[in-house]
């Protein structure tokens, strides 16, 4: 009673008051703000299991990192930075390269006006050793054919059915069309792997997911990473929030609170 902690659960965090087994809470380490925590677990637990379990990635190693200013996107740049002269290439919207290299990212790429798996090669002709794919479709095809030999691609997402505010069933199709495939007996002459990772489905993998937890604890008390917050939005402004994203305006996580930030209310007031 009366710990500060952090919470993992898979759906229903939108609301004041959330009960969840004492399992999936953590205790927020010294100096964390409530905005930070928010921030910490999923994109984090994340982009580490993808880096370090699936990806080992090692000194010396190259990372394709696409969405890089979303919320797994910046976790994923920071725990990079963890290992020694690793080449970070970081696909985002133009006006978020200065952020990017700011963070790390030594060669940011504009997906929107390039063909990133282009200028990847022109960088580097042989292709990168890990690539992060929250995409799917035909950027998994993509990202696979971007592999060095003994790279490894791991896919935790299919952003690509997203395209706006509503469902899209042509962006639907299109990406289940173009959806990537390969046999086992195919991998063979590639040298390449291939994983799937999703959080939601570790619910019962408490001592995975919380001995993952406790590294990431040690590295925020160390100051080698930290939550990157974009905005904080009150509840009555979810809509401003969703929109924030979709429009793909966001560097770092977008936070929601039961209510506004008690410095903006005072302003309101005053």
């Amino acid at each position: 009673v009366g710990d500060k902690v952090m919470v993992l659960a898979r759906s229903g965090l939108w609301q004041e008051v959330v009960n969840v087994p004492a399992s999936q809470t953590f205790l927020m380490p010294e100096g964390m703000s409530f905005e930070e925590a928010a921030a910490l677990l999923v994109n984090y637990i994340t982009a580490y299991m993808i880096l370090f379990d699936f990806g080992n990635l090692r000194p010396n190693q190259s990372v394709l990192i696409h969405m890089a200013a979303g919320g797994v996107g910046t976790a994923a740049i920071q725990l990079c930075k963890t290992v020694e002269n690793v080449t970070i290439f970081g696909t985002a919207s133009a006006s978020k390269h200065e952020s990017l290299k700011e963070s790390g990212v030594a060669h940011p790429i504009d997906y929107r006006t390039m063909d990133y798996a282009e200028e990847v090669r022109k960088i580097s002709p042989k292709g990168v050793d890990i690539v992060l794919d929250p995409l799917g479709g035909a950027d998994t095809s993509k990202a696979f054919n971007l592999l060095k030999p003994m790279g490894k691609l791991i896919t935790y997402g299919v952003a690509n059915l997203l395209t706006g505010q509503k469902k899209n069933l042509m962006a639907m199709a299109k990406t289940w069309w173009n959806q990537f495939s390969i046999t086992a007996l195919q991998l063979l002459h590639h040298n390449k792997a291939v994983c799937g990772y999703h959080l939601g489905y570790m619910d019962e993998e408490f001592e995975l997911v919380g001995g993952v937890v406790a590294k990431l604890v040690n590295l925020y008390s160390q100051g080698k990473i930290k939550p990157k917050i974009d905005s904080v939005w009150p509840f009555d402004q979810v809509a401003d929030a969703m929109r924030q994203m979709q429009e793909k305006k966001n560097v770092g996580k977008v936070i929601l609170v039961p209510e506004a930030p008690k410095e903006e209310a005072k302003k309101e007031e005053n």
